[in-house]
């Protein structure tokens, strides 16, 4: 029997070495954001035209790699689980696929054949002692798609950090190994205008010190976490681990301590930050990197007392309804794991889920409470799961509330320029 190392040097080869392993139809399961193997996907890109029908599907494409082309999308497709910036243009034109889903239920869809999964391309880290790796930037769905997957390959990074978790593929289930040595692509954290601030002062009075946190990315949630750093006790479960939550663990806001589930460890899918972020994550006892069928399961999650979710949404309409993907029948983004943790708030003894946004958009000119959601909008969290709906304004508690009650909520923090539109929409289709 061979040793792990003499069957890492005999699975050695190039990125264009890995691509004879694949055929015409197969869909290459990729993980979550910088867990991508820029290496791998560019060989792909660069031979794209070799190939038929084989299909990319990620949930977060980070680089617009050559294979993003409407010429040769029947060569090599995107199928994107949720829409950003590399994937958004072909998503909206069309010749990039998009599959409804639940981050939670991504690893079901592909155990169940609902989705297929023939091969593995994903970023990993050098091989331990023991002959296994770690997908450590994004365990997500992809260790699914590794059980179930005809080829497994791996381009291995000595920038990539061994993790803790159920994130770890031994090399006896890899089909070839792909070596790199480029940094890691890093995220800086978004930009915070005096809106988000607003928003996140609102936010992070109402959670308690104890709390459990799910925190992604994005103006607002970073607004939330700035202000947490004189809270105590705080843990994390989440989809994402990123330097917003680092900033609390250096702080000493974050310890876990006062978890009920994975006590004493932070908990999440996939990394997106910096080299420091990843740096911190390497061998560190603290971090647990678990697949999503874990982090966003509603059941699982909500065993945290004291869950806090804070989600963006694109538009709330005075019943409730988030529109979080779409700007009318466009695709902007995806479900995500937005309904997972909003249920998983729900769920949790002391928990509370927070719907966030600005009151308006497009420099004021529109106002994001509606009556109604605009024709077309992808509705993400149905009326019955919302909680609260943050603004600038203020807070609307929704849950247990009538329809009536609802509408005069979410009136009193929209903006005041719309406020009287608002109540006036309301009346006509009977809510006030």
């Amino acid at each position: 029997m061979q040793t792990a190392q003499e069957l890492y040097q005999s699975k050695r080869g190039t990125a264009h070495d890995a691509l004879n392993h694949l055929r015409d139809g197969d869909m290459i399961i990729v993980p979550t954001g910088v867990g991508e193997p820029p290496a791998l996907l560019a060989a792909l890109s660069e031979e794209r035209r070799r190939f038929n029908d084989i299909k990319v599907s990620q949930i977060l494409a980070m680089r617009k790699y050559g294979y993003f082309d409407p010429e040769t999308a029947h060569h090599v497709r995107h199928s994107a689980l949720f829409l950003g910036g590399a994937s958004r243009a072909g998503g909206q034109a069309g010749w990039c696929e998009y599959i409804p889903n639940y981050f939670s239920e991504i690893p079901t869809l592909i155990e169940r054949g609902l989705m297929p999964s023939d091969v593995v391309f994903a970023m990993a880290s050098p091989m331990s002692p023991h002959g296994f790796f770690s997908l450590s930037l994004g365990c997500d769905y992809t260790m699914a798609a590794v059980a179930k997957a005809r080829v497994v390959v791996l381009e291995v990074n000595p920038n990539v950090p061994f993790a803790h978790g159920q994130c770890h593929v031994h090399v006896s289930q890899v089909t070839a190994l792909v070596e790199t040595e480029d940094p890691i692509m890093e995220v800086g954290l978004p930009t915070i205008g005096p809106v988000q601030e607003a928003i996140g002062k609102y936010v992070a009075d109402m959670i308690e010190d104890g709390s459990t946190l799910q925190i992604g990315y994005g103006g607002i949630p970073d607004a939330v976490v700035m202000q947490l750093t004189n809270k105590r006790d705080l843990g994390v479960h989440t989809e994402m681990i990123g330097d917003g939550i680092l900033k609390l663990v250096e702080c000493g806001a974050i310890n876990n301590s006062k978890k009920t589930l994975v006590p004493g460890k932070m908990v999440a899918t996939f990394a997106l930050g910096s080299r420091k972020l990843y740096d911190f994550m390497h061998n560190n006892p603290m971090i647990e990197m678990h697949p999503s069928d874990f982090t966003n399961d509603p059941y699982i999650a909500g065993q945290n007392d004291k869950l806090v979710s804070i989600n963006a949404s694109l538009q709330v309409d005075l019943l409730g309804q988030c529109g979080s993907e779409s700007i009318g029948h466009l695709p902007y983004s995806g479900t995500g794991g937005q309904v997972d943790f909003v249920r998983a708030a729900n769920r949790s003894r002391g928990g509370k889920s927070f719907i966030v946004l600005p009151s308006t958009a497009k420099d004021g000119a529109i106002s994001r409470i509606v009556p109604s959601l605009t024709a077309g909008t992808h509705c993400t969290t149905s009326k019955n799961d919302v909680n609260y709906v943050v603004t600038e304004y203020g807070v609307a508690q929704l849950r247990g509330k009538s329809a009536r009650e609802r509408a005069n909520a979410l009136i009193a923090i929209a903006h005041p320029d719309f406020r009287g539109w608002l109540r006036e929409e309301a009346q006509k289709i009977c809510m006030l």
